[in-house]
């Protein structure tokens, strides 16, 4: 049923201009980031699932056919969210593991719940098994937040103390699992001031191969 909902609202969307969708997310921002209690934030989230999600696919169909530069290489935007994409984001935003085989598009699923969740103004982390996979994806699905209005960050093993904190400043920060766990370890260990922390807190984030990095790694 959801699904249903959320394909019947993203025709509406379709005839927005491309400055509407940040104005959209704007709107939702300024709204849910006065939200403190975090329940009431959470069932205020999951009653703008359906528009939030049909939001992101109409700006994936936008999107369709422009040309982007990733890590150097330049790419035709080709991608929008299929009904099993839109399941796998539900799942993420509940908390719960989604496994999806090689080809089904986990990256493209992960901007569904990373959207929705960044429109709570807390920010939101995308965990990352290495450094290339961090810079890549918040280039690539960069793309999608950007047009959206939301800002984008990455983290890099090789970042000044300033660069890193204006990265996690920004909607949604990609990173290692080593390098966000280090920089909490910073944070709480070796810093003796808020200004020298570079996290501003821990709000939601998505773990990519969460089978390898909290199984086969396990650290």
């Amino acid at each position: 049923p959801l699904v249903r909902r959320i394909n019947e609202i993203e025709p509406g969307f379709q005839g927005l201009p491309d400055e509407g969708f940040s104005a959209k997310t704007k709107e939702w921002k300024d709204r849910l980031s006065k939200i403190e209690d975090r329940e009431t934030l959470a069932a205020e989230l999951e009653a703008l699932l359906p528009e939030a999600f049909a939001l992101v696919k109409s700006a994936a169909r936008h999107l369709v056919g422009r040309s982007i530069t990733v890590c150097d290489q330049p790419l035709t935007w080709n991608m929008v969210h299929f009904d099993v994409q839109l399941i796998g984001g539900m799942i993420l935003h509940r908390g719960r593991i989604a496994e999806m085989a090689t080809g089904e598009g986990k990256t493209l699923v992960a901007t569904l719940a990373v959207y929705l969740n960044a429109l709570s103004g807390r920010g939101v982390h995308v965990v990352t098994v290495n450094d290339y996979l961090a810079k890549r994806d918040a280039e690539w699905m960069g793309q999608l937040y950007t047009f959206l209005g939301l800002t984008v960050g990455v983290i890099q093993n090789d970042q000044s103390h300033e660069y890193r904190r204006a990265q996690y400043q920004c909607d949604i920060t990609y990173g290692t699992n080593s390098e966000f766990g280090f920089d909490y370890l910073r944070d709480n260990g070796m810093a003796t001031s808020r200004e020298q922390q570079v996290q501003r807190g821990h709000s939601f984030a998505i773990v990519d191969e969460v089978d390898s990095i909290l199984i086969d790694e396990a650290r």
